[in-house]
């Protein structure tokens, strides 16, 4: 505990604490070995242990940290002419998403990403993904204010690149950051009180930098065309479980 703080938030115990942790881990290496993924276990097991009014902006601040890691670790490849545009777009996605009144059906924003995201592996991308970054980074930091987790959207514009597998996930990191950066903000103004989970966040921090490096050690390993098949089955298997979870079936 440091000056009134603790790494166990009010509404917590140890025991979902080193559960949250273990799952830091485990989520960030998923996202530097295979691209995605990490950002939505996450969130899954943080819905069923966390205060539901901090769960969207301390699994933003959470994942602002693991992202940052995980670019800084792979800047080198980072993608920079992917940035700027999807950058414009997700400023106008975070300040309308943090000035609506009434809030989306988590339901139908489950589905539908769910829903883009199998076409976008089974279809061609579609061009504006590609060509319209400031579209999609406006419908992606709209939606990641409500539903927290819209990797799966931001990873169908990075795999439209067709980077090789360490560009993927280093510029996937990179545009991940910027958006959670931005909503992370946004919750700020509105008045979440981010400093009662603050040793709380730096430790699920530090845990997934621990996946990160571990992951990067497997990612080494791949070649790129693997690589792309296990993205495509782990976005599918991800995109189900959203789509089940958000008709009510699981």
């Amino acid at each position: 505990m440091i000056a009134g703080l603790s790494v166990i938030p009010e509404g917590l115990d140890q025991l979902v604490v080193l559960t949250l942790l273990a799952t830091s881990f485990a989520s960030s290496f998923i996202t530097v070995a295979f691209g995605i993924g990490g950002g939505a276990l996450l969130l899954a097991v943080m819905a069923t242990l966390v205060p539901i009014a901090a769960l969207i902006p301390v699994h933003g601040l959470i994942q602002l940290g693991s992202n940052a890691g995980r670019m800084a670790l792979l800047l080198r490849a980072v993608s920079w002419p992917a940035l700027p545009g999807f950058a414009a777009g997700s400023v106008a996605g975070c300040l309308l998403g943090g000035v609506m009144v009434v809030e989306l059906p988590a339901a139908i924003v489950q589905v539908g990403v769910g829903a883009f995201v199998i076409w976008s592996v089974f279809a061609r991308p579609p061009r504006w993904l590609r060509n319209m970054p400031v579209v999609t980074g406006a419908i992606s930091s709209f939606l990641t204010m409500f539903f927290g987790a819209t990797g799966l959207f931001v990873a169908s514009y990075t795999k439209s690149l067709s980077l090789p597998r360490h560009g993927h996930v280093a510029t996937h990191a990179a545009l991940m950051t910027l958006q959670h950066g931005l909503k992370v903000a946004v919750f700020g103004l509105l008045g979440f009180a981010f400093a009662e989970w603050g040793l709380f966040v730096l430790a699920m921090i530090l845990a997934g930098l621990a996946g990160t490096a571990s992951g990067r050690l497997f990612l080494d390993r791949l070649d790129d065309a693997l690589f792309r098949r296990a993205l495509d089955v782990l976005l599918v298997l991800i995109s189900l479980r959203l789509i089940l979870g958000g008709l009510g079936v699981i």
